[in-house]
């Protein structure tokens, strides 16, 4: 009778939200709602399921790598529950939750997969305990919200030390492999992580501050053999039981349990392959002998962007790509997946694999004949995105320097576009008003036919998306 009474609380809520919001949104007033009428909602209704719920969380990857994880388990036979839209707060889990159970408060499901936000994981597992977690990475982000990184991770082990099956872990994080954040841990732990030939393209938030030492090659490389692996032989972490060990263009080999595989990808973005390799780590750990791997593979072979996560959409007949940044790994990764980056840096070598060096090549070889894309960046300073932007001083903008930027645009576009001056980078237009700012690279891009890649901050995603859904087709995503 408690749950029936939250569920017509909740879609009371939703509607009135709507109502208010002329039709849309509605995420996270429903779910406050029922957060603070009926606690126990989110334990009595998740706690039946019969394969438990398994949480992702970490700085960087989270809403692509929970969307992977969900569609491998599908096709595996599963029916899951997820919070597919990213809102990856408790009352966002609420929210999702109202839409799929039914009047009586149950779920048709047969395992949850959650993303959630750090600081919100440690709430979560207060009233649920995971049965298996994932922790992807560590780096900074939003320190004006966590205050430094080393407090991001030590929720993170909140969550881990809740978690009562698995934990897995990044091999390559220092702030994840060693016995600070392993030590005492009830659950077993298994990790992922990149052979040797890839350590100086997928860094750490400590590598990074080497980074500038490098004076030449692709944006964000190391020198040879800058770096290595920081989890050593007296480590409590386990060797990684999927291995990223080679790039050629979209195909990555991909070592598992010792043996390698070759798959070819459609998801774009290099640093994709590797939430890719922490999927398949967490499902394979989840599902123990009844994985069956050929299919696990395929599946991956075939998953698209998430929402704003390297998302294409068509734009009067072109492609434009939106790429969400937030840190300064997530733009180093994403200018670096990028086909402006890859044409400079193919002119070099088209592959890395185990027996090459270390290169930021690794990314897969822009089209030859295909007409520059043009590049708007669009930064904003809400809550959401961190108030504090001093962090895009620490990107490598170098790699923009061919190409320019078309617009720049955003509640701190002139910040970001003093940025890329002291770097050299070309600017076309800045333009703080994110309308005026799409509409000017439209403008553009027909004039030039050309397509569009779009780098932004999370909430200047979602207001580019509303604006682009009004001029062309978008997929649907409540927020």
């Amino acid at each position: 009778m408690r749950s029936r009474l939250t569920v017509a609380l909740g879609r009371t809520a939703r509607t009135l939200a709507r109502l208010r919001g002329g039709g849309s949104g509605g995420t996270a007033f429903p779910g406050l709602v029922m957060e603070r009428t009926d606690p126990g909602f989110l334990a009595r209704t998740l706690d039946r399921l019969p394969h438990g719920v398994v949480l992702v969380s970490g700085t960087n990857g989270k809403t692509t790598t929970t969307k992977m994880v969900v569609q491998l388990l599908r096709d595996q036979g599963l029916k899951v529950f997820t919070n597919r839209t990213g809102s990856n707060f408790v009352r966002g889990v609420l929210a999702a939750l109202l839409t799929e159970v039914n009047a009586a408060g149950h779920l048709d499901a047969d395992v949850a997969v959650l993303e959630l936000d750090e600081a919100h994981a440690v709430h979560f597992v207060r009233s649920v305990r995971p049965r298996a977690a994932l922790m992807l990475n560590v780096m900074r982000d939003q320190l004006d919200r966590f205050g430094e990184i080393d407090y991001t991770a030590s929720l993170l082990r909140q969550a881990a030390l809740a978690t009562r099956d698995v934990v897995v872990v990044n091999a390559d994080d220092p702030r994840l492999n060693g016995e600070r954040f392993l030590g005492g841990l009830a659950s077993r732990t298994a990790a992922f992580g990149v052979g040797p030939a890839l350590r100086s393209v997928f860094l750490s938030d400590d590598d990074l501050r080497t980074e500038q030492a490098d004076a030449g090659g692709a944006p964000g490389a190391l020198a040879d053999d800058a770096v290595e692996s920081t989890a050593g032989a007296d480590s409590p972490c386990p060797a990684p039981r999927v291995r990223l060990v080679a790039l050629a263009g979209n195909e990555a080999t991909i070592e598992v349990d010792g043996t390698e595989h070759r798959v070819a990808f459609a998801i774009p973005g290099i640093h994709n392959v590797l939430n890719a390799c922490a999927a398949l780590t967490l499902v394979l750990e989840v599902l123990g002998d009844r994985a069956d791997l050929p299919r696990l593979l395929a599946t991956l072979s075939e998953i698209r962007p998430a929402f704003g996560r390297g998302e294409v959409i068509t734009l009067d007949g072109r492609p434009v790509q939106l790429s969400l940044v937030k840190n300064p790994a997530g733009f180093r990764m994403s200018l670096m997946s990028a086909p402006t980056a890859q044409a400079d840096a193919t002119s070099r070598t088209d592959t890395v694999d185990a027996g090459s060096a270390p290169s930021t090549t690794a990314a897969p070889a822009a089209g030859r004949g295909r007409p520059d894309e043009l590049i708007m960046i669009a930064i904003n300073d809400e809550y959401a995105d961190g108030r504090d932007m001093s962090w895009l001083w620490d990107v490598d903008f170098t790699s923009l320097k061919r190409a320019g930027v078309a617009v720049v645009t955003g509640v701190r576009a002139w910040d970001m576009a003093l940025r890329l001056r002291y770097d050299e980078v070309p600017v076309g237009v800045v333009e703080p008003d994110l309308e005026a700012g799409l509409d000017t690279l439209r403008a553009r891009a027909a004039a030039e036919d050309r397509p569009m890649r779009v780098y932004t901050t999370y909430t200047a995603m979602l207001a580019l998306r509303a604006r682009l859904g009004r001029l062309t087709e978008v997929e649907e995503v409540m927020k």
